[in-house]
């Protein structure tokens, strides 16, 4: 996600409050500020707050906080006013409709999971490949495992949130839901990863839906693709995997 993007509504909101505004990323770092000084400070220790606050606005050591709509329960950016009374509150809730918007339009137009899902899908050239990767800062030549998560339960799908949670890191990891109800895990792996290491990360997410209520939900692995290319080829081998895995395996 683009700071620019977060920057531009936050100067247009600067000329409509006297407050200080702005954006802080999951680390706590300022990523976009009406106070330009302050981006790139880094704010950790309001973390936890946030992340407890469950998406409500939260008071922070003179500041309010409340995060973007995201994934999972661990929030990506959150917009910021500074003080902790009732106008800090109201300017940092419309503050976050602002920012909301302006990153869904942004995601629409840049998504990385949306790359990824084109690439797996072969509906992108390889060409292509190598120039939204550099516009979407995605590397290319990182080893990545590709695992697909289906339900064996007629007109049941699996719950992407519980596979997200798991796997939390959205820079490097993608959980994206293909098809009728499939969903498809690319984690990026250490370098030397091999089935190994594959068959650690389909137990742990086998056993999560297995807890979770999901006990008839099977994992396909492909070998680890070591580029952004290969993807396509790794997502078939999964898929092939499960049909082969009926045939052989009734339970």
């Amino acid at each position: 996600m683009s700071g620019r993007i977060f920057q531009n509504v936050v100067l247009q909101l600067k000329e409509n409050t006297d407050r200080t505004v702005g954006v802080i990323d999951g680390e706590g770092i300022v990523i976009a500020c009406s106070e330009l000084a302050m981006i790139g400070q880094r704010w950790a220790e309001h973390v936890p707050a946030i992340n407890a606050a469950g998406g409500a606005i939260v008071t922070s050591e003179g500041k309010t906080f409340k995060a973007l709509n995201g994934w999972g329960t661990q929030f990506d950016y959150a917009a910021f006013a500074f003080g902790d009374n009732e106008i800090s509150k109201t300017v940092c809730a419309m503050a976050t409709v602002a920012l909301n918007a302006a990153k869904s339009y942004y995601e629409e137009k840049h998504d990385r999971g949306s790359f990824i899902k084109d690439i797996i899908s072969d509906n992108i050239m390889l060409g292509d490949i190598y120039v939204r990767a550099k516009e979407l800062r995605v590397t290319a030549d990182v080893p990545r495992g590709v695992f697909v998560v289906r339900t064996l339960k007629k007109g049941e799908s699996v719950p992407t949130d519980v596979i997200q949670s798991l796997f939390p890191d959205r820079q490097n990891d993608f959980v994206l839901s293909i098809g009728e109800g499939d969903v498809v895990l690319i984690r990026q792996m250490p370098e030397g990863s091999g089935i190994k290491e594959l068959n650690k990360i389909a137990s742990s997410i086998e056993e999560a839906l297995r807890s979770g209520g999901e006990p008839t939900v099977v994992v396909g692995i492909g070998t680890v693709a070591t580029h952004l290319r290969d993807l396509a080829k790794s997502y078939k081998e999964a898929q092939i995997a499960i049909e082969v895995g009926k045939v052989f395996d009734t339970e």
